[in-house]
């Protein structure tokens, strides 16, 4: 990253590598087997599973959300008789998180292409790999659970060979002094992060590696992933790549040194992103041993800290000399695709808990504050004081941050998600999305035509013969709004989708996202299982006997196209007659219970969701039914 051309020398004590591969292919897995194998734990210490992803909500959806950086420390065959540290940079396998994988390439000189022994190669794969790629770091490839019953390992290492040549082709124009022999020259290892085995001879399918450990993949890292190169008379570079936080400290700034040695205490010259200069005071420094960070006095090139005592760093700024300072670029990150808007609550029942979130205020902050650690958003402000727009790289990233905020206490109006478009030649432009389909046979028809409904086009169909089809379609990425529900719906489960950016098209017209209306309520009062008894035939409802309820809020699905607006507080008539038959609540039909996900995914234009603590509801943006006609009818008009 700085001109290393005049004299050059390298840390052989030091790897520093990123895990790259899919959602649910492994990766965090395999760092737990790394971290045990290398003693980095105490023998008495009780160690979870998926170590590495310590947040409520990567532990819930069972993915990685951030970027993280353990340390191991290896003293086997490999390092001839060095105590070496190979730096593990573990990476989010979803395209919505991508802001985070570029960071993470950012602080490693090298990749473990990690692959599924049956799944293969997948969106994100591609995705990742792209990225390293562009920026020229060799890879290692991993096929990772080779004792997976339907492990097909040949196939996948041809179909991973085959990835890197069509990348390196497509990247031959952006990258002219790619490497192709470099590319395509990967070594091999065939691992099971679970058994925590590696090897580099083939094992059969479904077969363990034939090694007790992972030594084969700590000889591999250390024989092709360089070690840190850097200038001896260079002067201090380091690269912000991560923040965090410490009740002690305050924020910290997680740095890539790349030449220089920083010290505890040393005064150093801050290159923001402005373009501006100060001077600050390195008050802690902090090396990482396994998961914990630990005070260090200095560190040299190519080592990966902590700082403390830069209160308002943010990622992409350097840390360099104050006599002769040479800021290093910022790191860049690819457009969102994908917008919605977040807002205070406005419903009748906000702010109805003590001690929950409701101003404008703290909403901004709560954003402003995201904004910091979050490379891949952008906030923008809207024509109403109390909404903000908030883009991001697609919709999972975005309900992510609406559910942390929810679980930090806010309440918040929450917009249906938009596309961001653009204006390429005066035409209106939106992002679309390479879309990569596994699902049994039988589904095949069902999932094409759902995503021709959608304006996606097929551009490929492959069928292994395993009962499996393999389907990937270009859709325009407003078309995958609302889709994840629909597809496990028509695959009864089974069916497997992840998708890709895939550059601009001119827009693809309107597309029809729901066929079934809303069932509104019309005044406000509390749910009545009489009322719903009474529904039920025509409609599924959202809310629960005795939930309270306000004119305008969404209480189900219509079983027709249009809305409905219906008195669900309706209470029984009490006459001093006695009934022929009493009312029978077992054959109520139960309701559905709508996650955050699919509440944003069934709102339409004219809906919002309604997001406390405590609940989430979807309402009409105008509340008042005869507002809401009037609006139609001049809308209808226009």
């Amino acid at each position: 990253m700085s001109d290393l051309s005049l004299n050059t020398a390298s840390r052989n004590d030091l790897r520093n590598v990123a895990i790259v591969a899919h959602v649910d292919h492994g990766k965090t897995t395999l760092v737990d087997a790394m971290l045990k194998q290398t003693h980095a734990f105490a023998a008495h210490g009780d160690v979870a599973e998926r170590v590495m992803d310590s947040g409520d909500l990567e532990r819930e959806k069972g993915i990685t959300i951030l970027a993280k950086n353990t340390t191991v420390a290896y003293s086997g065959p490999s390092a001839n008789g060095l105590e070496m540290t190979i730096n593990v940079i573990d990476t989010p396998g979803h395209a919505d998180f991508g802001g985070e994988v570029e960071r993470g390439l950012s602080m490693v000189d090298g990749v473990v292409l990690l692959v599924d022994s049956s799944e293969g190669p997948l969106p994100q794969t591609r995705f990742v790999l792209r990225k390293a790629l562009a920026a020229k770091l060799p890879v290692i490839l991993l096929v990772n659970k080779t004792d997976r019953p339907d492990a097909r390992i040949d196939e996948v290492v041809a179909e991973s060979m085959d990835l890197l040549l069509g990348l390196a082709s497509d990247m031959a124009d952006e990258v002219p002094d790619l490497d192709l022999d470099a590319v395509l020259n990967v070594p091999v290892v065939y691992a099971s992060g679970k058994l925590g085995r590696a090897s580099l001879t083939q094992p059969d399918n479904g077969a363990a590696p034939d090694s007790e450990d992972l030594e084969p993949l700590f000889q591999t890292i250390i024989e092709h992933i360089p070690a840190p190169k850097y200038n001896p008379e260079g002067v201090l570079q380091a690269h912000v790549t991560n923040l965090d936080a410490s009740p002690f400290l305050g924020r910290l700034a997680l740095l890539r040194i790349f030449n220089g040695t920083l010290t505890k205490g040393q005064t150093v010259a801050w290159a923001r992103a402005d373009g501006t200069m100060k001077s600050v005071k390195i008050t802690e420094l902090l090396a990482t041993k396994a998961l914990t960070r630990v005070p260090a006095e200095s560190a040299g090139p190519g080592e990966i800290v902590a700082v403390a005592g830069i209160e308002d760093i943010t990622i992409g700024e350097t840390l360099t000399d104050l006599e002769n300072p040479q800021p290093l670029p910022l790191i860049t990150v690819d457009p969102p695709a994908i917008s919605m808007t977040i807002g205070i609550n406005t419903s009748p029942l906000a702010g109805r808990v003590k001690g929950h979130k409701v101003t404008a205020r703290q909403v901004k902050d709560r954003l402003d504050k995201e904004l910091v650690g979050n490379v891949s958003l952008n906030v923008l402000p809207t024509e109403r004081p109390d909404a903000w727009e908030v883009q991001g790289r697609g919709e999972l990233a975005l309900s992510i941050l609406v559910e942390q905020m929810r679980r930090e206490g806010f309440e918040l109006t929450v917009g249906k998600p938009q596309v961001v478009t653009k204006l390429v030649d005066g035409k209106v432009n939106e992002p679309m999305e390479h879309m990569t389909i596994d699902v049994p046979e039988e589904y095949l028809g069902g999932v094409t035509q759902l995503l021709a409904a959608r304006k996606g086009r097929m551009v490929n169909m492959a069928n292994h013969g395993t009962g499996w089809c393999r389907m990937e379609f270009i859709v325009p990425a407003r078309g995958l709004i609302g889709f994840r529900t629909r597809f496990m719906t028509d695959t009864r489960g089974a069916g497997i989708a992840a998708s890709l950016a895939e550059g601009y098209e001119p827009w693809h017209g309107p597309i029809e996202y729901r066929n079934n209306g809303s069932i509104v309520a019309d005044r406000s009062g509390v749910v009545t299982p009489f009322a719903m008894i009474k529904l039920q035939e025509r409609m599924n409802f959202f809310v629960q006997p005795t939930s309270e309820v306000y004119e305008g809020m969404i209480v189900g699905e219509n079983s027709r196209a249009d809305d409905m607006d219906v008195n669900i507080t309706k209470e029984k008539q009490l006459t001093n007659m006695r009934a022929a038959s009493s009312d029978t609540f077992e054959n109520m039909t139960p309701p559905r219970n709508l996650t955050l996900e699919e509440s944003l995914e069934f709102a339409r234009e004219d809906e919002c969701v309604e997001v406390t603590p405590e609940a989430i509801r979807i309402r009409k943006v105008i509340l008042n039914a005869g507002d809401r006609a009037k609006q139609y009818r001049a809308r209808a008009k226009a």
